[in-house]
């Protein structure tokens, strides 16, 4: 069976501690959201799949009259995740809707598509920021002798303020071409 990221991001939480759909969502949006997002649309229709292969196992957790399923991750599951870590990666995708005007916006005055680049900057330093104060917490927390989550956090409020910088150096070469050429 050929399994999505989204199946390979629901193993992955659910081999940490058994966890419902919605428990799945809620620790993507704090966690891989920021590199690998996935919908709810997503989650519950690969985790029937899942069950159904034998990879992950409902139980039954219900509250009084709220019905409600953690799953687990079983042997089959857990050997299907590590198989996939052991690869290496296939996707290398940047989906970034900035860049992609920005590729574009010789159709516009610079000035303009200054704006674009602003835009990009700000988000990314608002990303870095809301990463920073995440990494204040988990560095708080026991993450369980994991090293992994933090790193891969580091690895985004690094990029983020790269990505911000970039955007700030692009503006200025827009808005002064001839200047930037100079100090090349």
């Amino acid at each position: 069976m050929e399994l999505s990221a989204t199946a390979y991001v629901i193993l992955g939480m659910v081999a940490r501690e058994p966890q419902s759909g919605y428990e799945i969502k809620a620790l993507v949006d704090k966690t891989t959201r920021f590199f690998w997002a996935a919908s709810y649309g997503q989650i519950y229709p690969e985790l029937r799949r899942l069950a159904e292969a034998g990879l992950v196992r409902g139980i039954d957790a219900s509250r009084g009259e709220r019905k409600r399923t953690v799953y687990e991750i079983t042997a089959d599951g857990r050997a299907a995740l590590e198989k996939w870590l052991r690869e290496p990666p296939r996707t290398y995708e940047l989906r970034e809707e900035g860049l992609l005007k920005l590729f574009f916006a010789g159709a516009l005055p610079p000035e303009e598509a200054v704006a674009t680049l602003r835009a990009m900057r700000d988000h990314r330093l608002g990303v870095a920021e809301e990463l920073s104060a995440i990494e204040a917490k988990a560095l708080i927390k026991d993450l369980r002798g994991d090293p992994f989550p933090l790193m891969v956090l580091r690895g985004g409020i690094e990029f983020n303020e790269w990505f911000a910088d970039w955007c700030g150096r692009m503006e200025r070469q827009l808005l002064d071409p001839v200047r930037e050429r100079r100090s090349s």
